[in-house]
């Protein structure tokens, strides 16, 4: 089988594909109701976004087979960006309902921020504050999702913005 692949890069990007597109509508067929093209049920979409993603993971495959390697090396995975903006997600969620959208906003924009190498302070600061105010204006104010907005602190319920 080794001397089939060509390019071990390609070859195992398609095996993950074309098992997680497998994966996905194998668990669609099963968990779902499917339906018609005309009347889709809650499966449909999945199943077909599984197929597709199983057949471009076949053709990166096959592919894998034809070309060549072109003295292409892969770079080594860079484990602590990934640790800093899955951190950052949980810790949202964690911190979501008991200091509310404002607060845990700023945890998220701030905490995945260190996960890149061109850190700078002011501008992280900036967009964090950008980010989670559109983000409390559209979900909280807007779209009335019952999200809290401030911490359900006594200190906080005297500004009208906790309050909404």
């Amino acid at each position: 089988m080794r001397k089939f692949i060509r390019n071990a890069h390609d070859f195992w990007t398609g095996v993950m594909f074309a098992v997680t597109g497998g994966a996905f509508a194998g668990i669609a067929i099963v968990q779902y109701k499917l339906g018609t093209a005309a009347r889709m049920g809650p499966g449909y979409f999945p199943f077909v976004l599984g197929m597709i993603l199983l057949g471009i993971g076949i053709a990166v495959l096959v592919l894998s087979m034809r070309r060549s390697e072109r003295e292409r090396t892969v770079d080594k995975f860079h484990w602590t960006p990934l640790f800093w903006v899955l951190g950052s997600i949980c810790l949202f969620g964690v911190m979501l309902k008991v200091t509310g959208v404002l607060f845990a906003g700023l945890a998220l924009v701030v905490g995945s921020s260190l996960g890149s190498g061109e850190f700078k302070a002011k501008e992280i600061v900036l967009l964090a504050i950008g980010l989670t105010v559109f983000c409390a204006a559209v979900f909280v104010g807007g779209l009335k999702l019952p999200i809290p907005m401030c911490p359900g602190f006594a200190a906080f319920e005297q500004f009208a913005l906790c309050r909404v």
